[in-house]
């Protein structure tokens, strides 16, 4: 596994196989070219996005265009403007050929209303998610470390949560193997 544990792989890791069969059937494939914008700064957004291959570049607009990240397969896009339905603070480009799965925010709303289990376990995940971002966020503002270090996340992790993202990645791809026969 990746060092830097991928930030999909904390919602997919609690899923169960039901769950995961649920976002196959409503999510759709989306690709995008090279320099193509999937998520505009400011403009509501429609979807949730899990990054399937490629790679996009997170960026603001602070007096021109400034790069905050980098997102390949296996991250998420778009979580928090799901959970606060609020636009995004950025915006998010493809910088090569990427491939996306878009995940309806209106039928994905629709399945956590309905499935208490589902929903509690998305939930889970999205803190999870949203709590490794956080961390990295502070490692970078409050303490002067470079990112790029990929030990950062998986020294603080101990074996289960290893366990569960080793699950996890096994799902990843068992969903991307599931999404081709689709």
């Amino acid at each position: 596994m990746d060092q830097r544990p991928k930030k999909a792989l904390f919602i997919l890791g609690g899923l169960e196989d039901n769950d995961l069969k649920w976002i196959i059937n409503r999510s759709k494939k989306k690709v995008l070219s090279p320099g193509e914008t999937l998520i505009y700064e400011g403009e509501a957004i429609n979807a949730l996005y899990i990054i399937l291959s490629g790679l996009l570049s997170v960026s603001i607009s602070v007096e021109g265009e400034t790069q905050l990240a980098l997102l390949s397969e296996g991250e998420v896009v778009g979580e928090i403007s799901f959970v606060d339905s609020r636009p995004p603070l950025a915006t998010v480009k493809a910088v090569k050929k990427s491939e996306v799965l878009a995940i309806p925010r209106y039928a994905l709303s629709l399945q956590l209303h309905r499935n208490s289990g589902f929903s509690s376990r998305f939930y889970q995940g999205i803190c999870l998610c949203l709590a490794s971002r956080m961390r990295g966020t502070v490692r970078r503002l409050g303490y002067a470390v470079e990112d790029d270090d990929p030990n950062l996340d998986i020294q603080d992790v101990n074996q289960s949560t290893l366990n569960f993202l080793t699950l996890a990645e096994a799902k990843f791809t068992w969903l991307i193997q599931n999404l081709e026969d689709k």
